[in-house]
């Protein structure tokens, strides 16, 4: 690593904590903790006695990066960094962002990790939108492996800002005052 170098000869220099597909380069770094927080509660060391433990406590992740400091990003980027994960072979991408519309190359984006049996679990989204008359992607994608996720508060409802589907949205997970690995 740092060496400059595409050692792996993956396409991609020094990645071995990912990439950012918003500046091209290997520093994948959370501007908002966001994706950090998810990632400690999808993989926090458990049984420990220090901080919380996540869903699954012996698990490899990686952080790839299309959204900017201020949120924005590209349905390039974003397709881009489903298609690195799937290079890397990632088993399980978790995409807790949304918006846009719909879009064929990023459609053809998640079949192609169906193909090498990825579960693409994505955010039904943050708008208090009803999915079903009302379509919000990626969640919102037909394909066999999009996981559309809701989320819940405290009380196990349905958070106030959580968008929602009796046909389109498929699970509802915690979403409001959950502990990680970063405030």
């Amino acid at each position: 690593a740092g060496n400059g170098k595409d050692d792996d000869k993956n396409g991609f220099i020094d990645d071995i904590h990912g990439w950012n597909f918003v500046n091209n380069s290997p520093n994948s770094v959370d501007d908002h903790n966001h994706g950090s927080h998810c990632a400690g509660t999808i993989g926090g060391s458990g049984n420990n006695g220090i901080g919380v433990a996540g869903v699954n406590w012996e698990v490899s992740l990686l952080p790839v990066k299309f959204l900017s400091a201020d949120g924005s990003g590209s349905s390039e980027g974003a397709i881009n960094s489903i298609n690195y994960a799937r290079r890397m072979k990632a088993k399980v991408m978790s995409n807790s962002w949304g918006g846009g519309g719909a879009s064929e190359l990023m459609k053809r984006a998640i079949e192609d990790s169906l193909a090498e049996g990825v579960v693409f679990v994505a955010a039904a989204g943050n708008s208090t939108n009803d999915n079903d008359s009302s379509p919000t992607y990626p969640a919102s994608y037909d394909v066999a492996n999009v996981i559309s996720v809701a989320a819940t508060d405290n009380q196990d409802r349905l958070a106030s800002f959580s968008n929602f589907g009796r046909r389109t949205v498929h699970v509802a997970a915690p979403g409001v005052k959950i502990w990680s690995t970063v405030k």
